[in-house]
């Protein structure tokens, strides 16, 4: 019986988040569009030279609303500090705020959503080499990874990470330095998949729901609860979000996203299936890794026609819904084993 209702509250909050972010969409949309808040087109190639494939593929996108992602993040702190005065009077037990289940997923949440709000910011103004450069971006990344790092060890006492089938490894001193690496890639990977419409909100809504699903059964309630009022905000996002979109997420949506979705890994300790549950991330930020150590190591020359893999998939010639759809197939399945994995392993 309070199962039934843990998942009715659960719900409850879902239905909610979405229903205000839903609500909250359309005014949002136009105010982007009366204060000029639009995409700029990269011209330069992550590994040097002009973007020319890039621009012919998405020339159309030039000045579509971007920095969505502030819907989803506003709604998810709307929702937390509702249930804390909600708390406070009496109304329910319990806040979404807590020290051991929810404080970290939301410091990580709201810290790199103001990152990459600023690095938006400063793309849309063409200031600071129109956006943050790659070395302070990751600076900043890593100061908040290690104020991460510091929590998990210190406060809530993790060392070690589950291996399916093998038990508890314990990394000891070690343990920091893998949560910064967790922390980092996340964020960069699903910022990396954030290129075609409806894509990474897709991804994530499945990520995050079976992260939910993971939260539950280990009896975390109320991170459960944040994943759920997640999927919600998202959802509703991703309504205005498919082709032909009418926003876009933003590195302020998809890197806080992103980080949050590896902090939870690490709280519910199942790394090993959120690789699983990633795979398109993965996929994704590999491609770029091996288009750029093949242009610098083989003089120029290129294994994919442009990366990220989406991309590639686009200048091939499948139409970018066909490209999403197929992509969102892959993360369905990997989403299914890796809560296969998390539940048998």
């Amino acid at each position: 019986m309070d199962h039934l209702v843990d998942i009715s509250l659960i719900l409850t909050y879902s239905v909610l988040a979405f229903f205000f972010a839903f609500l909250l969409c359309p005014p949002f949309i136009q105010f982007l569009r009366d204060h000029k808040i639009g995409k700029n087109i990269r011209e330069d190639a992550s590994g040097g030279g002009k973007a020319v494939l890039f621009a012919e593929l998405h020339a159309k996108k030039q000045g579509t609303p971007t920095m969505g992602g502030a819907v989803v993040v506003g709604i998810i702190l709307f929702m937390i500090l509702g249930s804390r005065i909600l708390s406070y009077l009496g109304w329910i037990d319990h806040s979404l705020l807590n020290r051991k289940e929810t404080y970290i997923p939301i410091f990580t949440l709201v810290s790199c959503a103001i990152l990459g709000g600023l690095d938006d910011w400063l793309n849309l103004k063409g200031l600071w080499k129109k956006g943050i450069p790659v070395k302070p971006k990751f600076l900043f990344l890593l100061i908040l990874s290690l104020v991460g790092a510091w929590w998990f060890y210190s406060k809530l006492g993790f060392s070690g990470i589950f291996i399916p089938f093998v038990g508890e490894l314990s990394l000891g001193y070690w343990y920091p330095a893998f949560f910064v690496l967790v922390f980092i890639a996340s964020g960069h990977a699903v910022n990396i998949t954030d290129g075609l419409d409806g894509l990474a909100a897709g991804l994530l809504i499945m990520a995050y729901s079976v992260f939910g699903v993971i939260a539950f059964h280990e009896g975390m309630f109320l991170l459960a609860t944040f994943c759920g009022v997640t999927v919600g905000a998202l959802t509703a996002f991703l309504w205005y979000n498919i082709n032909p979109a009418q926003f876009f997420m933003g590195d302020l949506g998809s890197l806080s996203l992103g980080a949050t979705l590896g902090v939870i890994a690490l709280l519910t300790n199942s790394i090993f299936p959120l690789l699983l549950i990633s795979t398109v991330f993965i996929l994704e930020t590999l491609s770029v890794i091996i288009q750029l150590t093949s242009k610098r190591f083989r003089n120029g020359k290129k294994v994919f026609h442009i990366a990220p893999l989406h991309h590639h998939f686009e200048k091939v010639g499948w139409p970018e819904t066909m490209v999403v759809m197929r992509f969102w197939i892959i993360g369905a399945i990997g989403c299914v084993f890796g809560l296969i994995l998390a539940f048998v392993g």
